[in-house]
């Protein structure tokens, strides 16, 4: 998604701020200082803390998710000083306020909590909006050439839309456009539902705005804001943009879209917004969640620290309730390169909301979520060429599937009449533009699970994510993998052709998934 510099999310990488590949690794928040390493090779990380009377959000995960239980937990919460902000009785999860520093400490002793940590490290309330960059617009008369060359049939910009062919969607296109009966939730930094190409698929009532982690269904409410991210407009957009003659065009054009906003002003997606995300697509009939971000403040939570632990068990307890729900829960592998099948990686950006420092992370222990929980589709990006893009996270046995994403064009340059190795897509305001990232692979994946959704009517989420990946096309590891042509290898690859560290079961097939 957008990067955080911009924003917290999957970072995408959009251009040419903050999402970004060139410049579009945005989100990579910035330089970090060492911490002393814990014993189980994981490094400290900086206490929550609240002071001087400010207080943190905290998620609370009771045992049982009883009546009786949740009652007890929530008096304890308020005899504890905190103010009980919204209950998930479905799960079992509390969000709470709390000034006290130690509030999570006194609430993991109470009879029939399971673990409770604060969401994150800098005080209530959200911060204050962060300017975010903008991403490369197209111009009036890069669309009038594209119009010129756009086949009978095609909207306007489509010749600028490697994306589509590359994995078979303007083929599937001629079959079917998706079903009005399929809604895909964007889990996002919000979508303008008023622009030309998402407006004939909007779903107003699975839209929600979940920022602090109670739905707030006020109309609009799930728009972004003037200085906030384009993000979430863009990947709508790569999903649902109706073929309607007007700009580009999505992978399932023909199903609805929804926005539910989960990140501040800031651009921080904190656990009590994603739990609320989940849970409001699972109890509106959403069938796939697009989620092209990391949650805040942590890149990986690690189950051995209590905080962070909480946080995992919360948004676990969510994606598997909307799973059951018949939900199809896609989201971004990241943007760092990363393999995230090592045995142990660093990270320099954690914690994002307030100081970040060095540690050493073991992955099989600590999480990047949603992307790396049960159930959820793990989606690596891909350039115009077809190669894992440069900036991709990867790892065998966590990747799941891959689809396109984009790549700086210098290193996968597009056949023409497409000019640009990122992927084009709506902006709010009725613009477009361009951005990268595994952002914008998650998205073309949640594409294709909503057109198996239609075929498949009555097929259940893990159906659906078992035909995403036999349909997928086999795609075997390059050899060697030397993206800028220097010499070295930028990553290694491991796996055969039917299933590896780039490309998981392979790069998602939309033709397939309009085949009875």
């Amino acid at each position: 998604m957008t990067s955080r510099s911009a924003l917290r999310s999957r970072r995408a990488l959009a251009v040419p701020a903050g999402m970004a590949l060139a410049t579009a690794l945005a989100f990579l928040p910035a330089a970090a200082t060492a911490a002393p390493l814990h014993p189980g090779g994981t490094t400290a990380a900086p206490a929550p803390r609240a002071e001087d009377g400010t207080a943190l959000s905290y998620v609370v995960n009771v045992q049982r998710p009883d009546q009786v239980t949740i009652a007890r937990v929530k008096k304890e919460i308020v005899r504890a000083g905190g103010t009980v902000v919204q209950v998930y009785d479905r799960i079992g999860v509390v969000v709470a306020h709390a000034s006290d520093p130690g509030f999570a400490q006194r609430i993991r002793a109470v009879q029939g909590v399971q673990s409770a940590g604060a969401t994150r490290t800098a005080p209530l309330p959200a911060q204050s909006t962060t300017a975010v960059g903008e991403p490369k617009r197209l111009t009036a008369e890069q669309a009038r050439a594209a119009a010129r060359q756009a086949a009978p049939g095609q909207d306007p910009m489509q010749p600028l839309q490697w994306d589509l062919p590359a994995i078979k969607a303007d083929k599937a296109h001629e079959k079917t456009l998706g079903s009005r009966d399929v809604t895909v939730a964007v889990i996002d930094t919000g979508v303008d539902d008023t622009h030309p190409d998402i407006a004939p698929n909007f779903d107003r009532a699975a839209s929600v705005n979940c920022v602090g982690g109670k739905p707030d269904t006020t109309d609009g409410a799930w728009r972004p804001g003037a200085h906030e991210s384009p993000h979430g407009t863009h990947v709508a957009g790569e999903i649902a943009a109706a073929k309607n003659g007007v700009g580009v065009t999505g992978v399932a054009p023909g199903v609805k879209v929804s926005g539910i906003k989960v990140s501040t002003e800031a651009g921080f997606f904190y656990t009590e917004a994603v739990v609320c995300g989940f849970m409001w697509a699972a109890e509106h009939g959403v069938d796939v969640t697009n989620n092209s971000y990391y949650t805040d403040p942590w890149y990986f939570n690690c189950t051995t620290d209590p905080d962070q632990k909480a946080l995992v068990e919360a948004i676990t307890r969510a994606t598997r309730y909307a799973e059951r729900k018949g939900a199809v829960n896609v989201a971004a592998a990241g943007n760092e390169n990363f393999d995230l099948a090592a045995d142990s990686l660093t990270d320099t950006s954690s914690p994002n909301d307030s100081t970040p420092g060095t540690r050493t992370v073991d992955p099989s222990v600590c999480l990047d979520i949603p992307t790396q929980l049960p159930g959820v589709v793990t989606v690596a990006s891909t350039g115009a060429k077809g190669l894992k893009s440069s900036f991709s996270n990867y790892g065998l046995g966590v990747v799941d599937i891959a689809a396109p994403g984009g790549d700086n064009t210098r290193y996968q340059t597009p056949a023409p009449p497409a000019v640009s190795g990122l992927i084009l897509g709506p902006l709010p305001g009725g613009g477009y533009g361009y951005m990268a990232g595994t952002s914008m692979a998650s998205p073309h994946v949640a594409g294709v699970a909503a057109l198996i959704r239609s075929t498949h009517p009555k097929a259940s989420a893990e159906t659906v994510k078992s035909l995403l990946r036999e349909q997928a096309d086999d795609t075997a590891c390059p050899s060697p993998y030397d993206i800028d042509g220097d010499g070295t290898a930028d990553a290694v690859c491991e796996g055969g052709a039917r299933h590896n560290g780039f490309y998981g079961a392979g790069i998602a097939d939309a033709l397939d998934a309009v085949q009875k």
